[in-house]
């Protein structure tokens, strides 16, 4: 079976966005802006309540929820990375080239607390 590239995930996602908004622009915000982050961050906390809902309550932890709930957050990210003119790809690769300035090797609370902002911001605007 062949996989769904990202290009092609966020193709698909685009076609049950929906095609009207009733509101405007605030300064550089489009609607697509807010709609992609509000509902990436909805989604978020649907799957964080999932993890609680096994790590208070007790609860089997649904795996099929979390993995809805990741696709949904995606669902959110492609309609901003349309209205941002970017790739999943593009994304991922500027973010794996920031974290291995930041973190040479691993994860170090050192490395974190003496990251070097400019350098990252360099090669996130590369």
């Amino acid at each position: 079976q062949t996989r769904m590239t990202p290009t092609e995930y966020i193709k698909n996602a685009l076609r049950t966005e929906c095609e009207t908004y009733h509101f405007t622009a605030t300064g550089d915000v489009t609607p697509r802006m807010e709609h992609g982050a509000m509902g990436a961050v909805t989604e978020a906390a649907e799957l964080i309540d999932a993890v609680k809902k096994s790590k208070i309550y007790q609860r089997s932890l649904d795996r099929v929820n979390l993995v809805e709930e990741i696709g949904d957050i995606m669902w959110y990210l492609a309609i901003l990375a349309d209205e941002l003119g970017v790739s999943f790809e593009e994304i991922w690769e500027k973010n794996i080239n920031k974290l291995r300035q930041r973190y040479p090797d691993k994860y170090t609370n050192e490395h974190a607390d003496q990251r070097d902002v400019v350098k990252e911001r360099e090669i996130l605007e590369g």
